[in-house]
């Protein structure tokens, strides 16, 4: 699946603390197609580690993390079926 700005999918996680990030990101790609693309901001710098791990756990792939200004973005593609 190709990626285009509307496919991709955005959850604001910003000013929530361990583990709440995680904990939203997993309920928002419950709710997403195989394949969806969700963008994750946050303001908890644990996040670039966090979200990686349960990614790996769970079998998502992270396309990209950053930390951009005082936001981490984390890039999630959702696994296939």
């Amino acid at each position: 699946m190709s990626e285009t700005a509307d496919s991709r999918k955005e959850l604001d996680a910003r000013g929530l603390l361990c583990p709440m990030p995680v904990i939203r990101t997993e309920e928002r790609i419950k709710q997403l197609a195989p394949g969806s693309v969700l963008e994750v901001r946050a303001s908890d710098p644990g996040v670039l580690y966090d979200i990686p791990s349960w990614c790996r756990v769970n079998g998502h792939t992270v396309l990209k993390s950053r930390e951009e200004f005082e936001e981490q973005v984390v890039i999630v593609r959702v696994k296939d079926a």
